[in-house]
């Protein structure tokens, strides 16, 4: 949070906000001036290098090529995500459309906003993520119980399938646009087989309503489950028989796992991607894929470093999405590197016990990458 920030800064004070690092300075001197102009100036100089191969495609120095997608929250963003490069959507958080109203959207109104997202998109693809939302808080006039702990609560696929009314017409408003253009499904906070299969069964049930209506949809719709909580990871075998692809929510899966709450800052330094078990559980989910036939994706902050892009080609990841700003950068990463190199760098990572050991091993062997 500011912390005292309010306290001992004043109205027309100079500071210098540094976004890459987090750090502000509060009255700087003109040495400290002069140099964040020259850093300020560095950083344009290379964002401009990586905006002119952003829309090349990733490939490896070895061959490999991967999908770089973009997320996004409303359709308007589908715009920046062509700007940078992306080569389509890998993940649409569609609870903005439930959010600060009196009611539930109507089916005609989904469709609507989906099917302009993928008509943008041409072929490419776009995954459309099921509504992902705290229990009844999805409309304002609500009248459902706080929750002590809105996480581990109603929220995503239990929300859903709670209200099955609300469920179906997400549903069929994603069938109908699906017939648009390249449409996938994904739903979020998986847990259980019997998750899957109960919306897999509404989303039948979606379907054959369109068919006796006589509307136009998907019949073949690409379905996939978010990893995102430990017991999905432990099930992925079991899982992958269910789906089409997974995608790895990597912001709850950390904090599910290692038991720790990003919003509170006594803890917040404390979650990590490079944790020993979160390696070691992403791991294992890409050989259950590759074992099983189905891509595994990743959709979570994870995704969108460059620091961790070594990391992730080395385990296995099939596609990864981000902010849209995040693509140039991890592009060009992408491109600077060897899947092979990868690949023998993750078998060593994968032998260490802490969070720093992992850290010290990425900046000894891909270093030099990083201007380190």
């Amino acid at each position: 949070g500011l912390g005292n920030a309010t306290q001992i800064i004043n109205n027309d004070d100079s500071i210098i906000i540094d976004g890459t690092t987090g750090i502000v300075i509060l009255h700087a001197t003109d040495q400290t001036l002069s140099e964040y102009k020259e850093i300020k100036a560095r950083f344009l100089k290379h964002k401009a290098f990586l905006s002119r191969g952003s829309h090349f495609k990733a490939e490896t120095l070895d061959g490999l090529s991967l999908q770089i997608m973009g997320n996004i929250e409303l359709p308007e963003e589908v715009v920046s995500v062509l700007d940078h490069g992306g080569d389509g959507i890998g993940l649409y958080r569609t609870e903005f459309q439930y959010l600060s109203r009196n009611e539930f959207p109507g089916e005609d109104e989904l469709f609507d906003k989906y099917k302009d997202v993928v008509e943008v998109m041409g072929r490419r693809p776009v995954t459309i993520r099921t509504l992902d939302i705290n229990g009844d808080k999805a409309v304002a006039n609500s009248t459902g119980s706080d929750e002590a702990n809105p996480a581990l609560g109603l929220r995503a696929i239990r929300y859903c399938l709670k209200k099955p009314d609300i469920f179906r017409t997400q549903l069929r408003a994603i069938l109908r646009a699906a017939a648009f253009g390249n449409v996938r499904i994904l739903i979020p906070m998986i847990s259980s087989l019997d998750e899957i299969r109960d919306t897999k069964k509404l989303l039948n049930e979606a379907a054959h309503s369109l068919e006796k209506e006589g509307k136009v949809y998907n019949k073949n719709i690409e379905f996939g489950i978010m990893i995102e909580v430990p017991s999905a990871v432990i099930m992925a075998d079991v899982m992958a028989q269910e789906a089409d692809f997974f995608s790895i929510g990597t912001n709850d899966l950390i904090q599910y796992t290692l038991a720790i709450d990003r919003g509170n800052r006594e803890v917040a330094h404390l979650y990590h991607p490079f944790h020993p078990a979160i390696l070691r559980m992403i791991k294992h989910v890409t050989d259950i894929g590759k074992e099983k036939g189905i891509k595994v994706f990743m959709c979570g902050e994870m995704a969108g470093d460059p620091f961790n892009v070594p990391v992730l080609l080395g385990l296995g990841i099939d596609e990864l999405s981000m902010n849209p700003q995040s693509i140039p950068a991890v592009k060009n990463m992408i491109r600077s590197i060897k899947v092979e190199d990868a690949r023998c760098f993750i078998k060593e990572a994968l032998k260490q016990t802490t969070t720093m050991d992992v850290i010290k091993l990425v900046e000894a062997s891909f270093g030099e990458m990083f201007g380190q």
